[in-house]
């Protein structure tokens, strides 16, 4: 998810992007999330979330993945209808092939929320 998240965004930023906003919201949403990534893969590979254990570590899971699925899904639903041939037909390749990326990191967050669920669950019913 962390390579296919820093997909997205490189493709998009090696265009001209900020001549149009839509692509704007979907760096924006690409690059958050993509540090939020590597700020939790730093505290998981160093096990730090055990020195803090009054943080709810599953809570945060599920919010942090299940806010990474809605808006990674509303940025890669509006960056695949911004793209177009008409738009910039020298950009269109990278464009597409952002937008097929975002909806690929999207079903991966996806999946995280639910397995962030089904932990979340199961130490609520305990």
């Amino acid at each position: 998810m962390f390579i296919l998240g820093l997909l997205v965004w490189t493709l998009i930023a090696g265009t001209e992007y900020f001549l149009y906003p839509v692509f704007g919201w979907v760096m924006f949403v690409a690059v958050f999330y993509w540090i939020l990534t590597l700020f939790f893969l730093i505290i998981y590979m160093t096990m730090t979330y055990t020195r803090i254990p009054q943080v709810p570590w599953t809570t945060v899971g599920l919010c942090f993945n299940g806010s990474a699925f809605l808006l990674y899904f509303i940025a890669a639903i509006v960056d695949a209808c911004a793209v177009t041939k008409e738009l910039d037909s020298h950009n269109y390749n990278s464009w597409a092939a952002s937008s097929f990326f975002a909806f690929v990191v999207t079903s991966c967050y996806g999946g995280n929320a639910y397995f962030s669920f089904v932990s979340w669950r199961s130490r609520t019913l305990q």
